[in-house]
């Protein structure tokens, strides 16, 4: 499909990638003249390649950067999981996964790339838990042209999942049962949610506890000081989930890293303009509010400054 409107055209392009048991896909949306791509690497959860999420996120992030991107003249390519949305096919249990394997994927959306194009320029970008996953592969695939982490977490994540319980006066009631539980998995130990609250249930539901346990046993920030691939570290002012401690962290395991801050950014890469919790999550299901201000010209200068050859 080729958008004439823009004023760059872009053309987008459904793609696939070879899966564990079925193709991968996404979205590959191409402005005229390209010569970077950067695969958007999803958040956690049931999120799918536009940011959205049926937990509660119906900002669509991914869809709005990438269009952003693609009128800087950056292409994009937003995927769904593995077993899930449009990679249904890839695996018939969208649970039985590690960090590992959406690494793995992340080679398979390379490759494909490059099948299109040999001189292509790959940038990962991972945002919130797909960070780790783009850590993960960056040293696992040749020759690419750059890591962008966005709201990525720097700590464990068990120490997150704490931080982030304790910050909810509402979760008081459930906070020894969810402490314990993180304590738990840490120790790579299931956890019985049988007599736990629901909300808890779902967090700590038998069926993601492995793929817990595994991202509990990540060091983002070794994982960070491995390779020297360029890298750009996004953090939001506003982010109530990854935090300025994290980017701290991520900066000082990279201390070579460009770093660009946005005072009013949430998670979902949308500006509000105070503290209010409820505000903030009010970006969390707004698709009609725009990107933070100077997110996109960050990422895409970062791009042309480290792709190969002229944009």
């Amino acid at each position: 499909m080729l958008f004439g409107s823009s004023a760059i055209a872009q053309t987008s392009v459904e793609l696939t990638a070879s899966g564990p048991e079925g193709n991968l896909a996404g979205t590959l949306l191409s402005p005229e003249g390209f010569k970077a791509t950067v695969v958007i690497v999803p958040g956690s959860g049931p999120t799918d390649r536009d940011g959205n999420n049926p937990l509660g996120v119906t900002a669509a992030p991914y869809r709005l950067l990438a269009e952003a991107l693609a009128e800087k003249g950056v292409a994009t390519l937003r995927i769904d999981k593995r077993g899930m949305f449009g990679s249904k096919a890839a695996l018939a249990d969208a649970n039985a996964v590690t960090i590992s394997d959406y690494a793995t994927d992340l080679q398979s959306w390379t490759t494909a790339l490059r099948a299109r194009d040999p001189n292509q320029c790959v940038f990962l970008l991972g945002h919130s838990e797909g960070g780790l996953v783009a850590l993960e592969a960056m040293t696992q695939i040749d020759d690419l042209c750059g890591v962008i982490l966005v709201a990525t977490p720097g700590r464990p994540i068990g120490d997150i999942m704490r931080d982030q319980f304790r910050a909810n006066p509402a979760n008081a009631p459930l906070l020894a049962d969810a402490l314990s539980a993180i304590d738990t998995l840490e120790r790579g130990e299931t956890v019985d949610v049988t007599a736990f609250h629901p909300a808890l249930q779902q967090v700590f539901a038998p069926q993601v506890q492995p793929f817990l346990i595994d991202m509990m046993r990540r060091d983002p920030t070794a994982l960070a000081s491995q390779g020297d691939v360029p890298m750009l570290i996004v953090q939001g002012g506003r982010d109530i989930q990854a935090t300025a401690a994290d980017a701290a962290a991520l900066r000082a395991a990279r201390p070579d890293a460009t770093y660009a801050e946005f005072a009013d950014m949430t998670h979902v890469l949308k500006d509000v303009a105070s503290d209010d919790r409820m505000a903030n999550l009010a970006t969390y299901t707004d698709a009609s509010l725009p990107l933070a201000d100077g997110l996109a010209d960050s990422i895409a200068e970062f791009v042309r400054a480290n792709a190969s050859g002229e944009q």
